[in-house]
């Protein structure tokens, strides 16, 4: 899918919860985890930080970056599957906290993983269509993992914010195109009296993960004429570390073009901010001149393919902190206190 108006990335942020969790101390307790996975921590929310919280400080960092007034946001879209309320619209509550409210559009956006590139593509179509002049998409997670559970090895915290506006010289980046690839695989659920989602093992990934994102990558490049040596860095989602490799490999980029974007070590795969958060390390050490491939993927099941130009290299530092810089500022609790911060301890 290609646009009739290219659209840029006027500023973007992440946000990564100081809290980590180390996989060996989840080891310590229910044994160890699948050989594979290769994560080593995971970051953790506060007592009192959830989806909301993450995502307005994310959003903070992007007003920042951008320059502009909240005020010019036409439309706030936020990604989870952790939402604080079943029934009240997260977007509404950060479209308020920073100033942005009350003549927009707002909404919560789901699709598992792939909530948060869903609000983008809209956002996208929106500021293509000149609707409305700038957009805000969001994704967000503070994930959830019933203990024991091999998830639970692997489920993270954070969120990611892009604002987008019409391709201009000073964009930091803009959209060439996307691409989705969508069907019903039912390989990760979550019933709504349920507290933690089920999935189905080794299911979710050949016949889901990647199938789709495979597909959407290739539907990608074949639109736009391009192959995997036209891009300098490729990002996938990241379950864990095992996937974002091999899918990346198996389409024919080099280890060298997944390096940047990879963060699952370090942070845990944050759900609906997984991939996105991947962007934002990229475009913090992007040239202008090079090529991005953005590859999201949601259970049940779907991924979204983005190519994305490089234009401008953005300014970083203080007050917009680098990923680097946030991934590295890390403190470690142990599982009695991430059990607390989680709210796993039932009364």
């Amino acid at each position: 899918m290609k646009s009739e108006n290219l659209v840029g990335i006027v500023g973007y942020g992440g946000y990564v919860p100081v809290f980590r969790l180390k996989t060996s101390e989840i080891a310590r307790l229910w044994g160890k985890a699948e050989d594979g996975l290769a994560v080593e921590e995971v970051s953790v929310v506060a007592m009192d930080e959830d989806s909301v919280t993450m995502a307005t400080e994310a959003v903070r960092y992007a007003l920042k970056s951008a320059k502009i007034d909240a005020k010019e946001i036409g439309a706030v879209y936020v990604g989870t599957e952790s939402k604080p309320y079943a029934v009240k619209s997260s977007a509404s509550i950060v479209a308020e906290a920073i100033g942005a409210s009350p003549y927009l559009t707002a909404a919560d956006f789901e699709f598992a993983c792939k909530a948060g590139t869903e609000a983008l593509q809209t956002c996208i179509g929106l500021v293509a269509s000149g609707m409305i002049r700038y957009g805000l998409a969001v994704g967000v997670d503070a994930a959830q993992g019933c203990p024991a559970d091999e998830l639970e090895y692997t489920v993270a915290c954070g969120g990611a914010a892009f604002i987008v506006g019409p391709k201009l010289d000073n964009s930091i980046a803009y959209f060439e195109g996307s691409s989705s690839y969508v069907t019903d695989t039912p390989d990760f659920w979550r019933r709504c009296d349920r507290p933690y989602p089920e999935h189905a093992g080794r299911f979710t990934g050949e016949p889901a993960y990647f199938r789709h994102v495979v597909n959407a990558a290739k539907a990608l490049m074949d639109e736009l004429g391009y192959k995997p040596e036209d891009f300098s860095h490729a990002i996938f989602h990241q379950p864990n570390y095992k996937f974002p490799v091999k899918v990346g490999l198996s389409l024919g980029f080099s280890r060298r073009q997944l390096e940047s974007g990879l963060l699952v070590p370090h942070i845990g795969n944050a759900y609906a901010a997984s991939a996105l958060l991947g962007l934002t390390a990229v475009l913090d050490v992007a040239k202008p001149g090079e090529r991005i491939l953005l590859v999201s993927y949601g259970s049940g099941s779907g991924s979204d393919a983005f190519s994305i130009a490089v234009q401008n290299s953005p300014v970083r530092g203080n007050p917009t902190p680098t990923l680097s810089h946030l991934v590295a500022h890390k403190k470690y609790i142990d599982y009695a206190q991430y059990a607390r911060h989680r709210h796993k301890l039932v009364f």
